[in-house]
């Protein structure tokens, strides 16, 4: 397994798997803000769904430095499941990146794949996000048609699944030909890409992202009021994008 090491820089810390790549953070003083742009980007399925109800939770496949999951508990009465199959991940996020220990906080150390291939999982988590990388960080560790089909099968009938890809890296197309096809022609929106090279992929089942742009601009800007997330920002790209135009 990858081994999980520190560093700290201005307030900052973060993971690795001892190698020089980011594999999340956490400001010291504020422990639930996103520090990484692209975990901002990954909560803007909060533009199209509300907050899952029990008994359905908010899933996180891929740990991290426990960003999305601090986040989610934080700002959200849901519970959240995190699969993360390194047991040191998770014990590092809660010596180091003061992952809350919650009743809504549930994790499973198991091998992602195998986690949404498995019938009990059908329906639990209408909204999925997807952040699965090793200590090379040069593209998803699961990205084939069959481990995306299941992602879905796991959103139920409807609901939002979040990717983190890398749009530089040439996993990327093969990465969006298999998410099209394992959600089998159902609409799939980017964000622009960062510059720290992510890409953000928001595929959908059961429901249609195609609102009227004065209803998108209006729940961005209650998505930005009560989250404190630069959705407006998410919005606009998008409506650039449908108009053929950048933002």
């Amino acid at each position: 397994m990858d081994e999980p090491t520190l560093s700290e820089h201005e307030g900052i810390r973060y993971l690795h798997f001892n190698t020089e790549w980011i594999q999340g953070a956490m400001e010291i003083a504020e422990p639930a803000k996103l520090v990484l742009e692209y975990t901002a980007q990954m909560m803007a399925w909060l533009l199209f769904v509300p907050p899952p109800r029990e008994p359905q939770a908010i899933g996180v496949l891929g740990l991290g430095a426990g960003s999305l999951a601090r986040f989610c508990l934080k700002q959200t009465n849901c519970t959240v499941v995190a699969v993360e199959w390194n047991p040191a991940v998770t014990a590092i996020c809660q010596t180091w990146f003061k992952l809350p220990t919650s009743s809504r906080m549930l994790i499973a150390h198991e091998d992602a794949a195998q986690w949404v291939a498995d019938p009990v999982q059908r329906g639990v988590c209408p909204v999925l996000m997807v952040d699965l990388y090793d200590a090379q960080a040069q593209g998803p560790v699961c990205d084939s048609v069959e481990f995306y089909r299941d992602c879905r099968a796991v959103l139920g009938e409807r609901g939002v699944m979040v990717v983190n890809l890398f749009g530089n890296h040439d996993s990327f197309p093969r990465n969006m030909a298999n998410i099209e096809a394992a959600f089998e022609g159902e609409t799939a929106l980017v964000l622009p890409e960062i510059d720290a090279g992510n890409r953000i992929v928001l595929a959908f089942r059961g429901m249609s992202p195609q609102v009227e742009p004065q209803l998108l601009l209006a729940r961005a800007e209650e998505v930005e009021r009560q989250y404190g997330l630069p959705a407006r920002k998410w919005a606009r790209s998008w409506l650039g994008l449908t108009r053929g135009t950048q933002d």
